[in-house]
């Protein structure tokens, strides 16, 4: 029994070098990625045609960029910005904006038109050159007759209903609304005696839905196709992906519940504008979602499934920490609903790791001068798992936020690779997590990185935007890459940083929830990345967005 116990400490204290020696504790030597552009997006202090808004914490940043325009979502509004190019002269001008993201579902009908939402997030859409915005509906509607019933794991898939009649019922411009007069500042009246509550009506019985919105072309403020489907449950983090077959779009029942939804909607119906179908797969007992979302103008394999991942280990069980990643593979058949199937989860080994600070909603990464913590995420994969063919090499590339050996936070990251027979390997692997230079008899403050979003170029350089701070430095972003060639595991560039943060956030340990990275459809070489931080004396968070290029990649 003595040999027994020895062996399992040994075979742990092995677990535990195994993950130290993917670490990566000291920044790369190549020149730091150049900044191309930045300015800032929505949040404190942003003001466009619609004129200002107060934004809801977490932000839940979202990015989009197309061959003239950026578009962004935080949390329930939206914005579109100028890019340089054979439209506009300069590159951050707002457009568009501040609006609420339900503006495009305007005179739609429905749930999606009635409620604003957040958790919403926009992709484009390269292959075809359009804005695709999903944002998913929180609350239950009124009960209707052709509402889904309970959705339980199984098997087989489930179809979506429609949620308006006939829908898209063609195309509408998105809407442009005035921007607000001042409103007039009136005498402070006398506080009236505060009116018997009334009773609470009951809780709906209805359904939740999701809402998509796909642009009739690459104009973010044209033309847009809208859907609703109607799901029976809550559809938390939805995370769009980009696919030949469909638009993948994972989502979580709630923080309380191991149970999530892998959803697929009819790509090129509603590229066509036509009637489209969503199906849904429900499983139980995993980690957060992620599909795989295609860079680039390469095209998987004909007929190649797409690959879906999560994160091992359950914070709702208490377990921390793993050394696999899972992985499904979904076909998806839109002649025969019976016939698209689920295959998995494979688990596909890799260094341990610990999530950082045992997962989400904990107080975890230290700032200057105050008590409050900032939330982490790490207990999942959440920013979205990024997909490049580059001739006959197929790989994905993944992110999430680890413990690190000095007590504070990582990047762990990986690059998959996909064979012919569509079999997902790990291809390498690090965690970044770069200790600042200690001063003399200075104690070392642990430094964090987290809430990570990757992109690769058409190179095959990798590169990463990530939240950066410490006890001495407020929360800000930075970036780091790789090139192709460069040692597996090693984020070889310097950093880059975007924006130092400025002050603390104290009203919440929320933080962003998510980041996000996306490459540049018109030379495939820009990678965009946006991320938060708070100015001197705000009272609530900025966002920074910012335009990188990887030597090695030629427009």
């Amino acid at each position: 029994m003595i040999r027994l116990i020895q062996l399992i400490g040994l075979l742990g204290f092995a677990a535990i070098l195994t993950g130290q020696s993917v670490e990566q504790t000291a920044e790369g030597t190549r020149p730091a990625a150049a900044i191309l552009a930045q300015f800032d997006g929505l949040g404190a202090g942003f003001e466009g045609p619609q004129g200002t808004a107060t934004l809801r914490n977490p932000s839940d940043n979202s990015l989009a960029v197309g061959p003239d325009h950026v578009v962004q979502i935080v949390n329930s509004r939206m914005a579109i910005f100028t890019k340089k190019g054979s439209r506009y002269q300069d590159t951050g001008r707002v457009l568009y904006g501040p609006v609420n993201t339900n503006n495009v579902f305007r005179g739609f009908g429905g749930t999606c038109e009635a409620r604003n939402n957040g958790d919403a997030v926009v992709r484009y859409d390269q292959l075809a050159n359009r804005w695709l915005i999903v944002m998913p509906i929180f609350s239950r509607a009124a009960e209707r007759p052709d509402q889904p019933p309970l959705w339980t794991a199984r098997a087989a898939a489930y179809e979506s209903p429609i949620g308006v009649p006939n829908q898209p019922n063609g195309s509408a411009i998105l809407y442009q609304p005035p921007k607000p007069a001042p409103a007039p500042q009136a005498p402070q009246a006398p506080q009236a005696p505060q009116a018997p509550q009334a009773p609470q009506a009951p809780a709906a019985k209805g359904p939740y839905s999701i809402c998509y919105a796909l642009s009739v072309s690459d104009d973010p403020s044209g033309a847009y196709y809208r859907y609703e489907f109607l799901r029976p449950l809550f559809p938390d983090y939805p995370r769009p992906a980009i696919w030949p077959d469909g638009y993948y779009v994972p989502s979580s029942t709630g923080d309380e519940v191991i149970e999530k939804h892998a959803c697929v909607v009819e790509r090129s119906a509603m590229l066509a504008g036509r009637p489209a179908r969503e199906q849904c797969f429900v499983i139980n007992d995993v980690n957060f979602l992620n599909n795989a979302d295609l860079d680039g103008m390469q095209l998987p394999p004909r007929g190649a499934p797409n690959v879906m991942m999560a994160a091992g280990g359950t914070q709702l069980k208490k377990v921390f920490e793993d050394n696999a990643i899972l992985t499904w593979k979904i076909f998806t058949n839109w002649s025969d609903a019976s016939q698209s199937r689920l295959d998995g989860p494979e688990r596909i080994s890799v260094a341990p790791y610990h999530y950082l600070c045992d997962g989400q909603l904990t107080n975890c990464v230290p700032q200057p001068g105050v008590e409050r913590r900032l939330d982490a995420q790490g207990d999942k994969i959440m920013a979205r798992l990024v997909y490049r063919r580059i001739g006959n090499q197929q790989s994905i590339v993944g992110v999430h936020s680890v413990n690190s050996t000095a007590g504070g936070g990582g990047v762990r990251w990986y690059e998959f690779r996909i064979d012919g027979a569509s079999n997902v390997k790990l291809f390498q692997q690090g965690t970044y997590a770069p200790e600042a230079p200690q001063a003399p008899k200075a104690p070392q403050a642990p430094s964090f990185r987290w809430m990570a979003s990757p992109a690769m170029d058409k190179a095959g350089n990798i590169g990463i935007g990530y939240s950066y701070g410490d006890a001495t430095n407020f929360a800000g972003q930075r970036f780091a890459a790789r090139r192709a060639g460069d040692p597996p595991g090693q984020l070889t560039t310097r950093e880059s940083i975007l924006v130092q943060g400025e002050a603390a956030q104290t009203s919440t340990m929320r933080w962003q929830d998510y980041t996000q990275a996306a490459v540049d459809p018109s030379d495939d070489c820009t990678i965009w990345y946006v991320g938060d931080y708070v100015k001197k004396d705000a009272s609530s968070y900025s966002s920074r967005i910012g335009a990188f290029r990887i030597p090695g990649c030629t427009p």
